[in-house]
């Protein structure tokens, strides 16, 4: 069954016309009165609905029932990243969306080779956002990660470093001397403890950063012997902190 976003409280029987970009993608599906149709608002499971009417550009849908549905993983992860240049930020963000990724942190870093500010920044996360609800409608996750405005690394770190949340795991991807397998750090993680995830992007983090991260309170993770890319590396993190 197709699925919408639709940013805005969903009640049983309520009827209103569709977004714009929902009713487009609608339209484009070739969807007619009386088909059925899935729409979720991002905060927690989703509703059946009818389309009731076809417009030039304009959809209306009738809300038929709500379906306490989650699919998230037990465990919260969040992945802060030196952003990867291109449109590797954007796979990035698709991927670790589909995944289950609970929130992505963009950070400009030493080796950042995408240099994000002002308006540009903002519709760049403006950009990613809609990419994580595009993602969500594919993969049928019914809560939308955030993709944060873009930070500057020191700031974000003092920031982090001093934030209420201290319950998260949090992990820097290192090449530091005695950096650790995530799976060693299973020992008295509980089931539901949030992981926050930091890595670099081409080139990784430098040193200082690294020493600056891990001085923080951040353990450092090794994911192998292998070189990967900045986009994979954080993927694999991602994949290997829901596993643990």
């Amino acid at each position: 069954m197709p699925r919408f976003h639709c940013p805005s409280p969903l009640t049983i029987g309520a009827e209103f016309d569709l977004p714009a970009s929902a009713a487009r993608h609608v339209q484009v599906l070739r969807l007619q009165p009386g088909s059925t149709i899935t729409l979720f608002n991002g905060d927690g499971g989703e509703h059946s609905a009818t389309v009731l009417r076809m417009g030039r550009s304009a959809v209306a849908v009738r809300v038929d029932a709500h379906h306490d549905l989650e699919r998230e993983p037990l465990r919260a992860v969040h992945l802060a990243v030196g952003m990867p240049a291109n449109d590797r930020m954007d796979w990035l963000v698709e991927k670790a969306t589909e995944l289950g990724v609970a929130s992505i942190q963009p950070l400009h870093t030493s080796h950042s080779v995408l240099r994000l500010s002002g308006e540009r920044a903002l519709k760049k996360q403006a950009h990613w956002q809609s990419v994580a609800v595009a993602a969500c409608e594919q993969c049928g996750a019914n809560r939308i990660p955030a993709v944060h405005p873009v930070r500057e690394f020191a700031a974000w770190l003092k920031e982090a470093s001093a934030g209420e949340d201290t319950k998260a795991l949090r992990c820097v991807l290192s090449l530091a001397d005695g950096a650790l397998r995530l799976p060693e750090l299973r020992t008295g993680l509980a089931a539901t403890q949030p992981i926050l995830f930091l890595s670099g992007p081409e080139g990784g983090l430098s040193a200082a950063e690294d020493a600056q991260a891990r001085g923080a309170g951040f353990a450092p993770v090794s994911l192998g012997p292998r070189v990967l890319r900045a986009e994979t590396a954080a993927l694999a993190a991602l994949m290997a902190a829901l596993a643990i």
